[in-house]
């Protein structure tokens, strides 16, 4: 379960001149955004999306688009989508309430509270909440793995994968885990003497007006159906993991209304205290100093000069994508119950131009934006400069893959348009950008990941059809 997902890009939409501290939306954009989701869903196969967006602080747009199940032929925007990864940062919020109760201290050790997993008197709380315990991820697949067909408990999932070797040291390195998250939700659970949805409905919950169930209940009539495809073949539902594989990790089912009312909360630090707001949203950093921007339960950054606090999540049969930013007070929640395309991250970028300002343009991107491109002439004519190239890039550039690079492209022509797309991430110690290209009338993705710094080399550089 890759719940920390990057989507891929689609073209730039152009902004449309809307103050940030306007609420309401205007009819011009609301047929905006009316547009955005149906061709997206309509040119992915997604069934349905939910949309929410926030803007001056107000949820000033709630919305869903098409079938939500076999038996919901009319959508409704309160019906619940599984949320998945993104009820990792509730988990969170839970142990900050929980310490600024006096209960418990985000550098206790697991040990204290759970037993037997693998060296949890060296891990911290704050480890397993920010993925840098070394304990293996119990679901990085993008699909439903067998044992997924069987019930499992809390305790089934730390037998099987919490008591395994670490892959690292703790608080040397950063590897999204669920497992981790699972331990924290039983920490949560013992310290505060109830289940832990139970008391993310009285502290968060209640006080919010949000109504959030657990998915593995949110199944079923009045509820939205997962749906998923294979390669391009036909759409069709998917079966739903058994019992108890999200727990902490991703178990909330909710309304994209209701996310965003929990990303009001976050704008205007309502229900944690504002330093347990910062907390959550302040990077860890690894023993080397360094970090990949995960705070929390939410990953932070700034993309052309716009600073964010997002995470995405993948359930069975679901996507969804939660972008919270503050210091615009705006958000914009999209959820869809497809796991395949890449229609949840490119409505939710398409979104964001449409309703906020365009930000200023950022210079570390700028100048990054121009090697990529001369990075791609190279390609495009098989002359590879491989000191601007990782070792492990110049392994994957081998003669045979150089020369599909420059016969594929050669028909095409020289590039008619080349942007950025999306924000800026780190990720696995590299600089995340991702680029939309024409070629005469062929629109094409690159993901490229680089070394920090302004001559940092790339370590991957890919390029692929656009999916429009």
């Amino acid at each position: 379960m890759t719940l920390f997902r990057f989507a891929l890009p689609f073209a730039a939409i152009a902004c449309l001149a809307a103050p940030a501290f306007a609420q309401s939306l205007t009819p011009q954009e609301v047929a905006r955004v009316d547009r955005i989701v149906t061709q997206r869903l309509a040119a992915s196969g997604v069934p349905s999306a939910s949309v929410a967006i926030v803007r001056g602080g107000k949820i000033v747009f709630a919305k869903a688009y098409g079938k939500q199940s076999e038996t919901m032929p009319v959508p409704r925007d309160d019906a619940p989508y599984q949320i998945a990864s993104i009820s990792k940062q509730f988990a969170a919020a839970a142990v900050l309430l929980l310490q600024s109760d006096g209960k418990l201290n985000l550098d206790d050790t697991v040990s204290k509270y759970i037993p037997d997993i693998t060296d949890g008197d060296t891990i911290t709380i704050r480890q397993l909440l920010s993925h840098t315990a070394g304990l293996q991820d119990y679901w990085p697949q993008d699909y439903s793995f067998k044992a997924m067909a069987t019930p499992v408990s809390p305790q089934g999932i730390i037998d099987r994968w919490a008591k395994k070797p670490l892959d690292f040291t703790p608080g040397t390195k950063w590897q999204y885990s669920n497992t981790g998250y699972v331990v924290a939700g039983l920490i949560v659970e013992k310290v505060s003497g109830q289940p832990l949805l139970d008391f993310l409905k009285a502290r968060i919950f209640k006080p919010l007006g949000i109504t959030a169930y657990d998915q593995d209940l949110a199944i079923g009539n009045g509820f939205p159906q997962g749906y998923g495809r294979a390669a391009m073949g036909p759409v069709r539902p998917v079966t739903p993991a058994a019992p108890g594989w999200l727990f902490s990790a991703g178990e909330l089912s909710m309304s994209a209304r209701d996310l965003a009312k929990w990303d009001v909360a976050r704008i205007d630090r309502s229900i944690l205290t504002a330093e347990d707001w910062k907390v959550q949203e302040t990077p860890v950093k690894l023993a080397d100093g360094s970090s990949n921007g995960y705070g929390l339960g939410v990953s932070t950054g700034t993309s052309s000069g716009r600073r964010y606090v997002e995470h995405s999540g993948e359930a069975v049969g679901f996507l969804s994508e939660n972008v919270v930013y503050p210091d615009e007070k705006a958000a914009v929640v999209v959820l869809t119950n497809s796991w395949s395309g890449n229609a949840t991250g490119a409505i939710e970028e398409a979104i964001t131009k449409a309703v906020l300002p365009p930000p200023a343009a950022d210079a570390a991107d700028t100048a990054a934006l121009a090697r990529a491109r001369a990075m791609f002439g190279q390609l495009r004519t098989g002359s590879l400069d491989r000191a601007l190239m990782t070792e492990d890039s110049n392994y994957y550039f081998n003669d045979v893959r150089l020369g599909d690079y420059k016969t594929s492209f050669a028909p095409f022509g020289k590039p008619v348009s080349f942007v950025q797309t999306g924000k800026t991430r780190l990720r696995g110690g590299f600089v995340n950008r991702n680029y939309r290209l024409r070629l005469g009338k062929k629109d094409f993705v690159i993901i490229t990941y680089a070394e920090p710094g302004d001559k940092g080399r790339y370590e991957q550089f890919l390029v692929a059809p656009a999916v429009s």
